[in-house]
């Protein structure tokens, strides 16, 4: 029986597959509290992994990418809105606006009325965000403060540890790029490239990174350590060589499976070929080959090859002049020196010289 994991692991009844993002994550249709949306996600995420071992390891991993970019689309203000809508629910006008980060905080109980207040003199002091002042002071830690700012933002916040990116993606951004900017390539979602960062990225690096893929690029914020600890992780040496012998694997198994298929379609080809009989074809006589033009490197080898062979006849007529005829002959042999070379030179004309 074929696994379901959405009703085996995460105990989803039976129906629509894949479930929507609210049934996925076992969450109130049209839930919109933050909160809810990211604590049920990270239940889910703890018990998702504890099969992300042995033979369920690519079903596991697919099912937290899945996980996760519910979770990303839920947790975006634009992006939610626009599900929301496709999925039938119907809005009133809200005049209200979003809370800047340091009421969420408030309204959270992370910092006091005098540590706002504190904590924005600093940031005024030093030209730091307002985030980065919290931080600094050590009044929250850099998830909490990334996560009011994300919320303050509309964007989704996401936790690197618990998120494991595209390979196909990663490899798109050059290490010098995602370090430059201190960015994060996660993966695809509903045509959008999702793209962890510290800080909303700008409008130069969206342009770059749509020219890239093609496709629009929106922001996911991430605490900036969180971010450089991602980038030292997945950009390292070894990494990128893994991720290359990966692909590679997969390709060649890919290769060999195209491979093993048309095997079996030329096998069965020739299994009924086979049963046909065929009368032997008679053998083809083959016309002798004619030999080209010969090219100038070759008339002039050759032509250096009959030279040799002009001057070694020379040498022949001299030495039977010299030690055999002379001696017994009681005449000039004067005309050796026409005849042998001159038999040789036709001979080399006829053989070598001629085109």
């Amino acid at each position: 029986m074929a696994l379901d994991v959405y009703k085996d692991w995460l105990g989803i009844p039976d129906g629509p597959r894949p479930p929507d993002h609210y049934q996925l994550l076992r969450l109130l249709q049209f839930e919109d509290s933050v909160d809810k949306i990211r604590g049920n996600y990270k239940k889910l995420n703890g018990h998702v992994r504890k099969y992300a071992t042995g033979q369920y390891l690519d079903e596991s991993q697919a099912l937290l990418n899945e996980l996760a970019k519910a979770m990303l689309c839920l947790t975006d203000l634009e992006r939610k809105r626009e599900y929301d809508q496709s999925q039938g629910r119907e809005f009133e006008e809200d005049t209200s606006g979003p809370k800047t980060m340091d009421v969420i905080l408030l309204d959270q109980k992370h910092v006091s009325q005098d540590q706002v207040k504190t904590a924005k003199e600093h940031a005024d002091r030093a030209g730091l965000d307002l985030r980065d002042a919290f931080v600094q002071l050590k009044m929250v830690d850099s998830d909490v403060a990334a996560q009011a700012l994300a919320q303050e933002l509309g964007l989704p916040f996401v936790d690197l540890s618990e998120t494991v990116p595209d390979d196909d993606i990663l490899d798109r951004v050059p290490r010098a790029t995602v370090k430059q900017h201190s960015i994060l390539p996660l993966f695809i979602d509903e045509g959008v490239v999702l793209v962890a960062s510290a800080h909303l990225i700008d409008h130069e690096l969206e342009d770059e990174l749509r020219l890239r893929f093609s496709l629009p690029v929106r922001s996911v914020l991430a605490a900036p350590q969180a971010i450089n600890q991602a980038i030292a992780k997945y950009y390292a040496a070894a990494a990128i060589d893994e991720r290359a012998a990966k692909k590679a694997k997969v390709e060649d198994e890919n290769q060999a499976a195209t491979q093993k298929d048309s095997g079996k379609k030329d096998s069965g080809k020739k299994d009924k070929d086979a049963g046909k009989a065929k009368k032997p074809e008679p053998a083809r006589k083959e016309k002798p080959k004619r030999r080209g033009p010969k090219t100038a490197e070759e008339q002039q080898q050759q032509k250096q090859i009959g030279i040799v062979i002009v001057n070694f006849s020379f040498l022949v007529t001299y030495l039977l002049d010299a030690f055999v005829i002379t001696p017994n002959a009681k005449f000039d042999p004067w005309w050796l020196y026409a005849v042998i070379p001159g038999i040789t030179a036709l001979a080399v004309w006829q053989t070598l010289w001629q085109k």
